[in-house]
């Protein structure tokens, strides 16, 4: 493992098990981080819905916001930065038993902002979930 993954995976590591909001990304696997990206994947379950049995837009929210810390994190400070701007565009619902995987990627660094986008898709690829634009700070 490069080092820049075991720091976002030590970060990971560190939310889920805290007693604190992070706990509800402890299903959602990481599969690889570097250079500014971070991929992650979960299984739509019980936890993850709304009344209506499709993914919950509060969660989606949350996976965006998080997995794009990691990617941030990626870029070999650790800094997860905090939120300033959180765009969400919701394209298509995933229900329980789909496997939904998140790509976030950094497109631009500076001194005090990041620049990130994400896209969560379901059927290896082929059908985009929801799309978020992400700017975090830098305390």
């Amino acid at each position: 493992m490069s080092r820049v993954a075991d720091i976002v995976r030590q970060v990971y590591q560190k939310i889920i098990t805290t007693k604190n909001f992070g706990q509800c990304m402890r299903n959602v696997q990481l599969l690889s981080a570097g250079d500014g990206n971070c991929k992650a994947q979960f299984t739509v379950s019980d936890e993850h819905v709304n009344v209506m049995g499709t993914l919950h837009g509060g969660f989606t929210s949350t996976v965006i916001d998080c997995v794009s810390g990691y990617a941030l994190a990626s870029v070999g400070t650790g800094a997860l930065g905090v939120s300033v701007d959180l765009h969400v565009t919701f394209m298509k619902t995933a229900s329980i038993g789909e496997v939904v995987t998140i790509d976030a990627s950094t497109k631009r660094v500076g001194k005090k902002l990041a620049f990130l986008t994400v896209e969560l898709t379901k059927n290896e690829g082929k059908d985009i979930v929801a799309l978020g634009q992400h700017t975090k700070y830098f305390i």
